[in-house]
């Protein structure tokens, strides 16, 4: 399976922003890839009031991206915001392309670090797997990472392959964590981990919020780095190994041997 990680600069125009997707769907296509991903926020970054930007699932951005992934021929998997019955926004993932409609809403929150979201963005409740080639593909957003009970969950409901899309934050320390994270979540469940975020934006934008540090990678289901991006925007390729991440689920087998003790408690967090 060949896939494609879009690591974009989100800028605060959605329309400019969804030409990048389309360049970059292009580009995938071009390339054989079967599944592009791109960041959290890719419809708008971080920085700017999420209210006056955010549109409905059918709206015409998401509806732009659908058009895109039709005309291209593949499963495009992008960052949008959504509004909420309560005034906020949902913080969701679009996926969309051949045999594949599907939403994703942020479960995790990012209130640390000095910055809540939870102020301008509404959690979700559900975990999503969609199927892609056949393969069911996990998708999770940003601070989700840091959650290894979501992982988990997604293993069980078949993923092979889980996505992570983010706006980073910068800070010491940062970009180590969540290339960390992403490895660290790969052994977890014995997927593969392919992490996607923002370009680093330069350090005006970045002191504004979570707007990228780059970094985007691809481990494999024993946690080893299989691409890897620096900060700029870039295209990753990738030749997923799905006989291997196979192989090491039947091997290390801590799916089949995790304790059923825990469960209880990893079905409230995800409530």
């Amino acid at each position: 399976m060949r896939i494609a990680l879009a690591q974009i600069r989100s800028s605060t125009d959605p329309t400019v922003n969804l030409g990048l997707v389309e360049d970059y769907t292009r580009q995938a296509a071009e390339a054989g890839a079967s599944l592009v991903l791109f960041p959290e926020a890719t419809m708008v970054r971080f920085g700017v009031p999420l209210g006056g930007v955010a549109e409905p699932f059918d709206g015409p951005w998401a509806t732009a991206v659908r058009d895109i992934a039709a005309r291209a021929g593949i499963v495009v998997v992008a960052g949008m915001f959504v509004p909420s019955d309560d005034g906020r926004a949902f913080n969701t993932l679009i996926a969309t392309g051949p045999g594949v409609e599907a939403r994703y809403d942020k479960i995790h929150l990012y209130d640390a670090f000095g910055f809540t979201e939870s102020k301008t963005v509404a959690a979700g409740q559900e975990p999503v797997v969609i199927t892609v080639d056949g393969v069911k593909v996990g998708l999770t957003l940003c601070y989700d990472i840091r959650f290894p009970e979501l992982y988990v969950e997604l293993a069980e409901q078949g993923a092979e392959l889980i996505t992570a899309h983010a706006s980073w934050g910068t800070g010491p320390g940062k970009l180590d964590q969540w290339t960390l994270l992403a490895r660290a979540r790969a052994i977890d469940t014995n997927s593969v981990v392919a992490a996607v975020g923002q370009a680093y934006p330069g350090d005006e934008v970045a002191a504004l919020g979570p707007t990228g540090v780059g970094g985007s990678v691809v481990a494999s289901a024993l946690g080893e780095v299989l691409v890897a991006a620096g900060e700029d925007p870039e295209l990753l390729v990738c030749d997923v190994d799905l006989d291997a991440a196979r192989k090491a689920r039947k091997t290390v087998a801590v799916m089949q041997n995790r304790s059923g003790a825990a469960q209880p408690r990893r079905a409230q967090s995800l409530g």
